[in-house]
């Protein structure tokens, strides 16, 4: 006699060897959702939760709501906004043919996905702090960072900012709004609540932004990150950045049998929207909107951003051992660089001429700076920091009135 009880195993569109096949997603057409008021309630987010906010229809037009909420930006912010991407583009590129030379211990890509960075950072103002992953470089590359203390920090030479002290891909830029990254996968949410009630607390007007991936979502820290903005309604975005890949494992075994990781939120009660990740014009809609909302005072929300991870985990993982090689080719819903140029060259601010001279350009300033980090040394050949600095910035400097009473205390 067979039992009736049996276990369940959540399986990605093909394997290795196998056709792509997306054919079971459900991609609502551009423009097809409203505008939520900026104090909706998660009551009224069932549709934006499980469906797809979308503004760039297949012909690369701006459509709908959204498109009317975000108004029609200039051309200047729009080929600012391109230039981001193919400068983490080009960046995440040589970075990982460096270390492929040797030259560094690891790299984590995150092309694909430049939109949501890019975008979301374009739309914070000084003070508001990031508390990202390690997928997220596009924070500091929108954000104008230098990208000699990017690459410094990768290479861990004379150029790192940190001086070695953290791993190479784990940045930390406070003056530029990015929280230094834990290595741990989830704690980005509970850290981001935190600061967010301590800025509420001390009345100080600034946002909070956390970052996962949708891996982390199965992690502890997800769900009490959560409950506590929930519970105290702090000025906080949550984000979930949604690959479809955790290390090696299908979006599917973190989603369970959910319908998407942004309706897990409606159950605590916060407000939450799904969104095209690879539209950049929606990644500026819906990040304008829900900054309008938190700095409002409306309340924190969630926002899955919903995109497609072309490149390995890292720079120690090969992809071509769980999912087919062209998958990223048949994504459905392109590639962010490509839907944003064509929208550009649709309105007449740009050109495939222009794109190209653009990429030279942005290629030889990496390439500049990548020269010049790297002759500062390499992990195999690194400069030497000076033993008086290693405790540099690893603790704070003791008051002058403590000072006083340990000298007169002797000690």
């Amino acid at each position: 006699m067979s039992s009736k009880t049996r276990l369940s195993f959540a399986h990605p569109p093909a394997r290795p060897g196998e056709q792509p096949d997306f054919s079971s997603l459900e991609i609502p057409k551009a423009g097809a959702l409203a505008v939520p008021p900026l104090d909706v309630a998660a009551t009224d987010c069932v549709d934006h939760a499980n469906s797809l906010i979308r503004v760039l229809n297949d012909a690369g037009e701006p459509v709908g709501p959204w498109a009317d909420y975000l108004g029609n930006p200039d051309a200047d912010t729009l080929r600012t906004g391109l230039a981001d991407m193919m400068t983490s583009r080009i960046i995440d590129t040589r970075m990982l043919n460096a270390q492929r030379q040797g030259k560094m211990s690891f790299y984590i890509q995150q092309i694909g996905e430049e939109a949501i960075g890019c975008a979301f950072r374009r739309a914070l103002k000084p003070g508001d702090m990031n508390f990202a992953t390690y997928r997220q470089q596009s924070l500091l590359i929108a954000g104008d960072y230098p990208l000699e203390k990017l690459l410094g920090q990768i290479y861990s030479n004379a150029y790192d900012p940190l001086l070695g002290r953290q791993l190479p891909t784990l940045h930390s830029a406070r003056e530029h709004g990015f929280f230094t990254i834990s290595g741990n996968l989830g704690t980005q949410y509970v850290h981001a609540v935190g600061w967010a009630m301590a800025n509420a607390l001390t009345g100080k007007e600034n946002l909070a932004v956390g970052w996962i991936g949708d891996g982390s979502t199965a992690s502890n820290d997800f769900h009490t990150g959560l409950l506590s903005a929930s519970s105290y309604w702090p000025p906080v975005i949550l984000n979930v950045v949604n690959n479809q890949w955790a290390i090696s494992t299908y979006t599917g075994v973190a989603r369970g049998h959910g319908r998407t990781y942004a309706a897990r939120a409606l159950g605590y009660g916060l407000p939450a929207l799904r969104v095209d990740g690879n539209d950049y014009l929606a990644v500026m809609a819906v990040t304008k909107w829900a900054t309008e909302r938190v700095r409002g005072g409306h309340g924190p929300v969630l926002i899955e951003w919903y995109t497609y991870r072309v490149g390995a985990h890292s720079s120690s993982d090969d992809p071509s051992a769980y999912r087919p090689k062209d998958e990223a080719k048949a994504w459905p819903l392109g590639d962010p660089i490509e839907r944003l140029k064509q929208h550009l060259i649709l309105r007449g601010d740009w050109s495939e001429e222009r794109h190209v001279q653009a990429e030279a350009r942005i290629l030889a300033e990496v390439v500049d700076v990548q020269k010049r980090v790297e002759a500062a040394g390499t992990l195999l050949d690194p400069q030497p920091i000076p033993g008086a600095s290693i405790f540099k910035g690893v603790y704070a400097d003791t008051p002058e009135h403590i000072r006083r009473q340990r000298q007169e205390m002797g000690v």
